[in-house]
């Protein structure tokens, strides 16, 4: 997919209209038209607005990534001094064994909250 069906796809599933994204922007209706039919690419701080005004990443834009969750989320405390983004680090720094009891621990998680929302 390039950029421009990507910004477009991201548009309609916000249900928001070109003229909404070009005003957040302070740019033309015909600018976002451009960028969607993929005349022009937006410079890197346009491509910034964008990601903040979708909630998405900047990689998630450039298709680095299919992970859509903007860098806020990654930010998100999830204990006291303890974020999402360093639940990542942490589970990629862990060997073979401890990956495969994690994932282990992962299904039994998910396994108890399915009987937990059947009842």
């Amino acid at each position: 997919m390039e950029f421009g069906e990507l910004l477009a796809t991201l548009r309609k599933e916000r249900g928001v209209l070109q003229k909404e994204v070009a005003a957040y922007l302070n740019v033309t209706v015909a600018t976002i038209s451009n960028y969607e039919k993929g005349v022009h690419l937006p410079d890197l701080e346009t491509l910034i607005l964008l990601a903040d005004f979708f909630d998405v990443s900047t990689d998630y834009l450039l298709q680095r990534t299919n992970y859509k969750s903007s860098i806020s989320m990654l930010n998100k405390q999830i204990a006291p001094d303890f974020t999402i983004c360093d639940l990542l680090n942490t589970v990629l720094e862990l060997d073979d064994r401890n990956t495969q009891s994690l994932m282990d621990y992962y299904e039994l998680l998910v396994l108890r909250n399915s009987i937990k929302h059947a009842k």
